[in-house]
């Protein structure tokens, strides 16, 4: 189960990203990141690529469902993450490409889950389960509709988000390659047919014996008489 080396890393990245971007002070390590104030936005490519720090309060690509249903979000996403954990390890065996589709977005998940669960806590503006998601990467591709709602820019996304959907892409990519995989291979109708020949072949080939030695010991009686 090596790719899930590749989960802690996009774990590890999108965490620290994060801090980077929200801030985060840890005295008894001496840690102090300033990060930047929420809507604060830095251009990287022109207007095309921007740093633009925000926080997602629902599911990714900041689709925001409603407050009453945080809760249930959060929760469900600790289960599929669990869910997935499991799948990897039963997928073990499995092509590399459904193992490393896998773990990008089992990596993505925790990493949200994350937020989710624990940023409420760690910096003290809702309880755990209510913590709103950090995105950073802005992206100008172009003008769409989704959910109802109209954007002049691409959602604003992390690195988990970005994970979960290469793995997604990689799935349908080799999803017919995955889908033969699961499915047992059956033996062809000519192999069976060859094989139940020879089978008969066979019984017969014991029998012509059988009736060989039968006729050679009434001859030895024959000649004995």
């Amino acid at each position: 189960m090596r790719v899930i080396y590749l989960t802690l890393l996009i774990i590890i990245f999108d965490q620290v990203s994060k801090f980077f971007i929200k801030g985060i002070n840890i005295p008894f390590l001496n840690l102090n990141i300033n990060g930047m104030y929420p809507g604060e936005s830095i251009s990287v490519l022109g207007d095309f690529f921007k740093i633009t720090f925000t926080e997602n309060p629902g599911m990714a690509f900041g689709f925001d469902p409603g407050s009453d249903f945080k809760l249930w979000i959060s929760i469900f996403s600790l289960v599929a993450s669990i869910g997935l954990l499991i799948y990897l390890y039963t997928a073990r065996k499995k092509s590399l490409s459904l193992r490393i589709a896998i773990a990008l977005i089992l990596g993505g998940a925790v990493g949200n889950v994350i937020d989710r669960m624990l940023y409420g806590l760690m910096f003290d503006y809702a309880p755990i389960f209510y913590g709103k998601v950090v995105d950073f990467l802005d992206f100008d591709f172009f003008n769409f509709t989704l959910f109802g709602r109209s954007y002049e820019r691409w959602p604003i996304f992390n690195l988990a988000d970005a994970a979960v959907s290469v793995g997604v892409i990689i799935l349908l990519f080799f999803y017919k390659h995955h889908q033969e995989e699961e499915t047992p291979q059956l033996i062809p109708a000519e192999n069976s047919t060859s094989n139940n020949t020879a089978t008969t072949d066979q019984i017969d080939l014991v029998e012509g014996d059988l009736k060989n030695t039968s006729n050679d010991d009434e001859a030895d009686k024959g000649k004995e008489i």
